[in-house]
């Protein structure tokens, strides 16, 4: 069991206090690991949250650097942060949230050839990336090793995820089983992005994983969890293994992990 310090117990005691989690369940997030991947919309919340949480580790990798127009919904970025590097900025943040914790970064685009390594030596990955060929390659390392993980995206006013567990559930390219054509879906500089709707997201996937962490509640597989921040309507879309799924189906034809060519923007 974590030894907690007497300053431990008061700053996760509204945790603690939680019939579902009490120390055990803390202990949990403190020896936890997760990876986010992205430092942006749906990363800065996420990594926010999960390092006032208290998890142990907490990888954040992102090869960009901080730009003004990146202010209106990237909240772990202030105005004196622009054009550093957003893993420096973020990583910064989450220490004074909580020095407890081990932050580490990866200021680099994570490809084919490095982000099994990478992932490797975490529990959970959180993608908020803002591209599909990264999210599709996310989707193919995670399975591939069969690391759990969370997907998220926003456009506009809405936004959508689903938690995968590799062997269990669906995978994301279940139901996406391919990137769209070029130039099918509009970039975030063209359609734009409602700012509070990154925080809406990234704070759901930042709760799947300490859900996860501690074992607590039903997490969002076999299902697709889309809101419409206009009517705030929030619909879960239940769905069902698919037998002809290119990585986790009956007869997969991926079975090693490739960069795609990077097509469009969908969240952040």
């Amino acid at each position: 069991m974590f030894d907690f310090t007497e300053e431990q117990l008061e700053r996760y005691s509204r945790h603690i206090i939680l019939q579902d989690i009490g120390v055990e369940g803390q202990a949990r997030i403190s020896e936890a690991k997760v990876l986010i991947i992205g430092a942006g919309g749906l990363g800065s919340p996420a990594a926010l949250y999960l390092a006032a949480a208290g998890v142990g580790t907490i990888g954040i990798a992102d090869a960009d650097q901080v730009d003004l127009s990146n202010l209106q919904r990237q909240v772990i970025h202030f105005t004196r942060d622009v054009g550093r590097r957003k893993v420096e900025s973020a990583a910064e943040k989450m220490r004074a949230i909580n020095p407890d914790i081990t932050v580490k970064t990866y200021d680099e685009y994570l490809r084919a050839a490095n982000i099994a390594q990478i992932i490797g030596g975490y529990d959970f990955v959180i993608d908020g990336t803002d591209n599909f060929a990264a999210k599709f390659l996310i989707n193919d390392a995670c399975v591939l090793a069969g690391k759990p993980f969370s997907h998220g995206g926003i456009l506009r006013f809405h936004g959508q995820t689903m938690t995968v567990l590799p062997g269990r559930s669906v995978c994301y390219r279940c139901v996406f089983p391919a990137p769209p054509p070029a130039g099918a879906v509009p970039t975030c500089s063209q359609a734009g992005v409602l700012g509070a709707v990154a925080g809406i997201l990234g704070t759901i996937q930042a709760t799947e994983f300490l859900k996860f962490a501690t074992q607590v509640g039903t997490l969002l597989t076999n299902a697709l969890l889309v809101f419409d921040a206009k009517t705030m309507n929030f619909r879960k879309v239940e769905l069902r293994p698919n037998r002809k799924c290119p990585i986790c189906g009956e007869q997969p034809t991926i079975t090693g992990l490739v960069d795609e060519e990077q097509r469009v923007c969908d969240l952040r």
